[in-house]
């Protein structure tokens, strides 16, 4: 098991490649991590730090990447989605410009600094976007994996890294290409769960498993959601929950939905996220706290599980 966030296993292995590759280049918005003070030292002409300007740090890299080079833009995930949207939209997007761009804080890691720096609700803006992939990370494994991964791309792509350590789910060495993975199967119901909700859905399954209920988990990591491979984890199942620490409208259930209604699947589907439809949570108090205002924490889930299957 790893004991590394997954921001500093995705910097240590990008620092790996960039020492084999000078083409490798990381353009950061006053950003720091022990990872990164490598970098600069030993690989400072493949560092670029723009200040607090994360726009800046986009323009910069879309030119570099239409030079052919590898571009890794850092930035506070809401910074570096939405802040940039229109840069991404036109620059990267439009154009289907090669950069990762790389977000820590996903959902309410940043807990009591407020929602200006909540990253709940970048995947739905983001993800009606044309050839942009999203990548939300799950553990340090997948995190060191994607680092790999970005190297070789030929489209835009955003990672959005949980700021906080989790433990690994996944070995390494597993292959992520499908996008997504069912983690656990399950005939009563399955909880597709994105990101750091994964460790959340895994701690539930187990509860309810032991009660006697079949759940299984799918773990999404790859936005748009490959459609035949979550057809194929929920198939069997009589029942779906979503689970996100993101806001409901356009985020995964909205996406799973979509593409069960598309493919004329019927099922009763619950989804369980955060909403936002009336204002941002400016409650504090910490992470597990405002969770369980959205009922993301166990128990919450628990109740929400058992009115389902019943």
């Amino acid at each position: 098991m790893n004991n590394i966030s997954q921001r500093d296993a995705f910097w240590g292995r990008v620092f790996e490649l960039a020492k084999e590759n000078k083409d490798v280049l990381l353009v950061i918005a006053d950003m720091g991590a022990p990872a990164l003070d490598t970098f600069r030292v030993e690989l400072n002409a493949q560092y670029i730090d723009v200040g607090i300007a994360e726009q800046q740090a986009l323009a910069v890299a879309a030119g570099l990447a239409m030079e052919g080079k590898k571009v890794f833009a850092y930035a506070i995930a809401p910074f570096i989605s939405l802040r940039c949207y229109e840069h991404i939209r036109v620059n990267l997007a439009s154009m289907n410009v090669p950069v990762t761009l790389v977000g820590v804080g996903a959902g309410t890691s940043y807990d009591d600094s407020g929602p200006t720096h909540h990253a709940v609700d970048d995947v739905s803006a983001l993800r009606i976007l044309p050839n942009l992939r999203i990548h939300n990370i799950t553990d340090s494994v997948m995190a060191r994996a994607f680092a790999d991964i970005c190297c070789d791309i030929e489209y835009p792509n955003y990672l959005r890294m949980d700021r906080k350590w989790l433990p690994d789910i996944y070995e390494d060495g597993f292959d992520f290409s499908a996008g997504m993975s069912t983690l656990l199967p399950g005939k009563d119901a399955m909880i597709v769960a994105t990101g750091n909700m994964v460790h959340r859905a895994m701690e539930v399954a187990e509860t309810l498993r032991g009660n006697g209920a079949d759940i299984g988990v799918a773990d999404v990591f790859t936005f748009p959601i490959p459609q035949k491979a979550l057809l194929e984890a929920i198939q069997d199942a009589g029942r779906i929950i979503t689970l996100e620490e993101h806001n409901l409208a356009g985020g995964l259930g909205s996406a799973v939905c979509e593409i069960m209604a598309d493919h004329g699947m019927l099922k009763p589907v619950k989804r369980v996220g955060m909403d936002f439809s009336r204002k941002y949570c400016y409650r504090y108090g910490g992470r597990e706290h405002i969770q369980s205002l959205y009922g993301l924490d166990k128990e919450s889930l628990l109740r929400t599980a058992e009115e389902l299957l019943n």
